[in-house]
């Protein structure tokens, strides 16, 4: 299972990270948010990672201009298009970038939100699905309804995110069976601050629930 934290903005605690079993990393491209971290800053933790770790950088209604300049000039593997981008948009970014991962978040608020993915499958790799939240994109600690989500199987693997923590990570396992997970708030002390205790538990859970 992939296992993706999000949201890294200092390098020491993303290698740190990667150690503890981290596959991949989240790095927030959107400049309103707390957990913004800019394209030099990226760079300097890309360069110290292993190959094999993905590296994701998380946009929201940026232009395939920006998101293309940020992936080549940062070395990311993928983006993870968490605004209000079309089907259409995943295309023209695929088109652009055609060697790296290309992820959509969706909030969930209700079983139609998820029909949603059913538009996207065909133009993506990986779908992520979020809690939603009518001001904040993502990195809200809240948890989505899995009961809605058990019997969940679209056409392209997918991560389970929103409001996952070490404490509740084998709760949401045992419930719905994504691909891969995707931490953020859960693991943090603060906004971009990881703390290195709880991103231990959260593999030692895993690791003795599995």
């Amino acid at each position: 299972m992939r296992i993706k934290i999000c949201g890294i903005t200092q390098p020491q605690q993303g290698k740190t990270i990667v150690s503890l079993g981290a596959t991949a990393l989240g790095f927030i491209c959107v400049p309103s948010s707390p957990r913004y971290i800019k394209v030099e800053q990226i760079r300097a933790i890309v360069e110290q990672l292993p190959e094999k770790v993905d590296k994701i950088g998380v946009f929201a209604n940026a232009t395939l201009e920006e998101i293309k300049q940020t992936a080549i000039d940062s070395g990311l593997t993928g983006a993870q298009l968490h605004g209000d981008e079309s089907p259409e948009f995943a295309l023209q970014l695929r088109e652009l970038l055609p060697d790296i991962e290309i992820l959509k978040a969706l909030r969930i608020r209700n079983t139609e939100d998820i029909d949603k993915v059913l538009h996207y499958t065909a133009y993506i790799d990986t779908i992520l699905l979020d809690a939603y939240h009518p001001q904040q994109l993502g990195g809200t600690g809240k948890t989505l309804d899995w009961d809605i989500l058990e019997q969940f199987s679209p056409a392209c693997p997918w991560f389970l995110a929103g409001g996952l923590t070490p404490d509740n990570i084998l709760d949401a396992l045992n419930q719905v069976h994504p691909n891969g997970i995707d931490l953020s708030s859960g693991v943090e002390r603060a906004p971009g601050d990881k703390d290195l205790d709880k991103v231990a538990k959260l593999f030692e859970r895993l690791g003795n629930g599995e």
